[in-house]
């Protein structure tokens, strides 16, 4: 893999080109108490978003016409672990996709008899409207390696479609990230390759973690932003991206930023930020990044436990380079 040490240099003294079309406040938090966001907008323009709950036992969404509306909307539970076996325990970062006039809930589920056992599993939905119909139980995405798996998201690339996960390796401690052609929703075929796994002291703090990957495309490249560390106040975002003409199943042609590009930062009380996706304002015009973050630093007991990661919203902004700026020393909220 290559890794550009330029890269942060570049980020941090190129101009920046603009776009504004109006004037963007975010009503932060967008969502209290929900981790792992992800919020899939339609053509219509019908933001959903789901999320980790804290007590790690269903799935909800809720939806509205604004980001900011999303605070207050309606929120429903769409589906329910089981009371024991496979899909029972550890009910974890939900992800929302319309995938050729389907639904689909990507999520990761441990067991009540081993809670460690961690999977990736799939849910579907016929309905329009993805807080309607029924929830059909697709199964296990199987991988090649039977070990701790989760954080499954998806995307589409010159007429294929990839999963990235994050997942256990032989020998390793922690979570690296992998990726896989899938040959439909609901599985991929394989071969499977490793695009990052934790190797930077940032990537390291008490946990060995790369996970929570997201995808956007921009500028000819394509951005996956993942995060590292524990989930406490040293949860953080890295990097990595690749000219959208290489081919995508060859790690070498991946980069990797040698540091994070987002992290904590005490004067805006912004503490772990990270898991995060991407979507659009109303207008379609400014890009904006939806992650989870908490307000305070000190944490009593385990991080897992604690239920206040929010869901947050801002504005994020690309340099004349073609990289994204997530605005590490500003605060969410912008007024131009």
């Amino acid at each position: 893999m290559k890794k550009h040490v330029l890269f942060l240099l570049l980020v941090s003294i190129l101009p920046y080109s603009y776009v504004w079309a109006q004037d963007v406040l975010f009503n932060n938090p967008i969502a209290e108490k929900r981790a792992d966001p992800w919020i899939e907008k339609t053509e219509d323009g019908t933001y959903y978003l789901i999320a980790t709950v804290p007590e790690y036992d269903r799935i909800v969404i809720r939806k509205a016409q604004t980001i900011n509306d999303l605070k207050n909307a309606h929120e429903k539970t769409v589906w329910t672990k089981h009371t024991s076996g496979v899909m029972s325990h550890h009910i974890w970062a939900p992800e929302l996709h319309r995938i050729e006039g389907k639904w689909y809930i990507y999520f990761a589920a441990g067991e009540a008899e081993n809670i460690w056992n961690i999977r990736m599993w799939v849910l579907s939905n016929d309905a329009e409207d993805p807080m309607e119909g029924d929830w059909t139980e697709e199964g296990q995405i199987k991988t090649s390696r039977s070990s701790f798996s989760l954080d499954a998201t998806t995307f589409g690339h010159q007429g294929k479609r990839y999963l990235i996960w994050a997942q256990n390796l032989e020998g390793m401690e922690g979570t690296a990230l992998l990726m896989s052609e899938m040959d439909s929703p609901t599985s991929i075929s394989g071969p499977e390759i490793v695009l990052t796994r934790p190797e930077f002291n940032w990537e390291r703090i008490k946990y060995n973690v790369n996970e929570g990957p997201a995808v956007i495309k921009r500028n000819g490249r394509i951005f996956m932003t993942y995060s590292a560390s524990a989930t406490n106040h040293n949860y953080c975002m890295g990097l990595l991206w690749i000219d959208e003409d290489d081919d995508i199943m060859d790690p070498s042609n991946w980069h990797k930023s040698p540091g994070p590009v987002f992290y904590s930062n005490e004067a805006f009380q912004r503490y772990g930020p990270g898991h995060s996706c991407f979507t659009t304002t109303s207008d379609g015009i400014s890009d904006v990044l939806i992650y989870h973050a908490r307000s305070y630093k000190e944490i009593e007991g385990h991080e897992l436990d604690d239920p206040n990661r929010a869901t947050r919203a801002r504005i994020f902004k690309w340099t004349e380079s073609g990289f994204p700026d997530f605005r590490q020393n500003e605060d969410d909220n912008i007024s131009q």
